[in-house]
């Protein structure tokens, strides 16, 4: 049985994927934080949820507390690491830079020195599509040039993916980072667009829309998103023997065991048509509360996911209506509301 090392396991995403993997007969270690950014109760069930299967073992501790981590990574030898755990967020960014700093750069320098001692088959860290910045050429393309980040949280993942791919180049470690886009869906962190617009919406609060709603996103749904994960664990990137074997459009280095993939559903969703799916399963019209742009934020974002479909086979497909309608179900029955 294959043991997969999980970072922020009790997170959004990392509860669906290691859910996934255990569906799948891995062996799971998570790792989490159980930071007050959110409310930690939703954290905690979500471990609950996960304990339940015996190939689950749910541990608390800080990235930043490399001898705890070490300690366990030893303990454990995980033959994968999915590297999920960040300070997310980009209003929280303005309040709080050092979180990012302490979480993002120095909790993956952590990980990626026990993914080297440990020689793991393949490490996979999560990015961003906020990464793209101001570039306005979409779809977003892996080979864009990707210099101009509105948000320290975007610059600390642009900098994760320049820190491992130095380290997937110095000690031969299979690197593959994935560009999210807009994930959503039940269990989703209460901080987030949807989940705060359906709260609002079903208590009658007004709800924030910044830009005065001309904004668009690739929204992904969640369980396509932690499938595409599945998959690239095994599709680790093979070192060419020259840069000309690389195929168009493989982000693929020609240094290194290295390779970045955008996950996104391919389909650029108008905010405001979003909001509307929300309004039609919640049965009632938002009390809408138009905004200027919010400082760090960017108007659009569109994946090309080309090369995660050539990877594996598969491309992201559920509509954002059904994602909606199963946020709002789920969302009813927890909250009984």
């Amino acid at each position: 049985m294959r043991t997969i090392f999980v970072t922020g396991s009790a997170g959004f995403i990392g509860f669906h994927l290691s859910q996934h993997l255990l569906d799948e007969g891995f062996r799971v270690v998570g790792f989490d934080g159980m930071t007050d950014y959110y409310d930690v109760r939703i954290k905690e069930r979500r471990h609950q949820m996960l304990l339940q299967n015996q190939h689950f073992s749910a541990h608390i501790g800080m990235l930043e507390d490399f001898e705890g981590l070490h300690a366990l990574m030893l303990t454990e030898e995980p033959d994968v690491i999915v590297h999920l755990a960040a300070q997310a967020g980009v209003r929280y960014s303005l309040e709080n830079p050092r979180a990012y700093i302490d979480a993002n750069i120095v909790g993956t320098f952590n990980v990626m020195e026990c993914a080297r001692e440990l020689v793991v088959d393949h490490l996979l860290m999560a990015s961003t599509s906020s990464v793209y910045g101001a570039n306005e050429d979409m779809p977003f393309d892996e080979l864009e040039r990707v210099e101009t980040q509105m948000t320290l949280y975007a610059a600390t993942k642009k900098a994760n993916e320049s820190m491992a791919h130095s380290y997937a180049h110095l000690w031969g470690i299979p690197t593959t980072m994935f560009r999210f886009f807009t994930v959503y869906g039940p269990w989703g962190r209460p901080d987030m667009a949807l989940f705060k617009f359906t709260r609002g919406i079903l208590n009658g609060e007004p709800i924030d829309i910044y830009n005065n709603g001309e904004m668009y996103r690739d929204f992904t749904y969640v369980t396509d998103l932690v499938r595409a994960i599945r998959l690239l664990i095994d599709a680790p990137p093979v070192p060419p023997e020259t840069a000309e074997e690389i195929e168009p459009g493989d982000s693929l280095s020609p240094v290194a065991p290295f390779r970045v993939v955008n996950i996104g559903n391919s389909e650029k969703i108008r905010l405001l048509d979003f909001i509307e799916a929300i309004e039609a399963e919640c049965g009632r019209e938002a009390v809408r509360n138009y905004l200027p742009m919010q400082k760090g934020d960017v108007p659009a974002t569109w994946a090309n996911a080309d090369l995660l479909k050539r990877l594996t086979g598969y491309k992201p497909e559920t509509g954002y209506r059904e994602g909606v309608r199963r946020f709002v179900a789920w969302y009813r029955d927890y909250y009984r509301v």
